[in-house]
């Protein structure tokens, strides 16, 4: 069955709008480890741990790597062991698909 991580980011303009709550609240249930933490604005986080740094930045890189093929960039933060990803979208003020789309593809890249 395909997924939120065989789908493709949409290109948004100034202005785009993001995803009412009842939709945050459908798409957040097809990517379950990630929680949805407010700075100011609503973004999807989640951390991925690994034995060592070593791990943790090989993987910030194969985020980054998707991030740029799908045009959709993240917060990274990368320390000894863990690796933590941020979604959301700028020009929508807070949650579009996109991000999580990017979420189930970031959560495929670490089972692969």
């Amino acid at each position: 069955m395909a997924g939120l991580a065989d789908e493709q980011c949409t290109a948004l303009s100034s202005g785009a709008a993001g995803a009412s709550p009842a939709e945050v609240a459908e798409l957040k249930a097809q990517v379950p480890g990630w929680a949805v933490v407010n700075d100011g604005m609503d973004k999807l986080e989640r951390s991925y741990t690994f034995e060592t740094f070593a791990e943790a930045l090989a993987f910030t890189g194969k985020v980054g790597a998707i991030a740029e093929e799908q045009g959709h960039h993240p917060q990274l933060t990368t320390e000894w062991g863990r690796t933590t990803v941020r979604w959301w979208t700028h020009v929508a003020g807070g949650l579009h698909r996109n991000d999580f789309i990017m979420a189930a593809k970031t959560d495929a890249l670490a089972e692969a």
